[in-house]
């Protein structure tokens, strides 16, 4: 149903931005949570909350307004911003903010979902 939302918050650690490093091949750095794993709180949200198991993301576009503090918890949201059942496709908002509610990062993601008439 357009309007409809989830979200999540998530705390990193050096401990984390660690680990990440040594997946990624990234430099580590101690005071701000990179964007790749930023991007995944989106991933993790449409891929099971919102719309859900069975989705495959065609498109996203993530406009980064400043960097996101290690420190304090992040808060990441979608919200469908249009369905369009014909085709299985939901338009979807994404904002990320910060501990003290500073937009981190803000875009809109295009996913094809399974039951995009009825399922949510």
């Amino acid at each position: 149903m357009v309007g409809q939302t989830a979200q999540i918050t998530r705390s990193y650690s050096k401990d984390d931005l660690a680990a990440y490093a040594a997946l990624s091949g990234a430099g580590s750095s101690s005071d701000h949570v990179p964007e790749p794993l930023i991007a995944a709180l989106f991933s993790y949200l449409l891929g099971v909350e919102l719309p859900g198991a069975g989705t495959n993301y065609l498109k996203q576009e993530l406009s980064f307004k400043t960097d996101a503090p290690l420190i304090g918890p992040l808060v990441a949201k979608v919200e469908i911003m249009r369905l369009r059942p014909e085709k299985h496709l939901v338009d979807l908002w994404a904002c990320c903010s910060g501990p003290d509610g500073t937009v981190i990062c803000e875009g809109r993601s295009l996913v094809k979902a399974k039951d995009v008439a009825g399922a949510f």
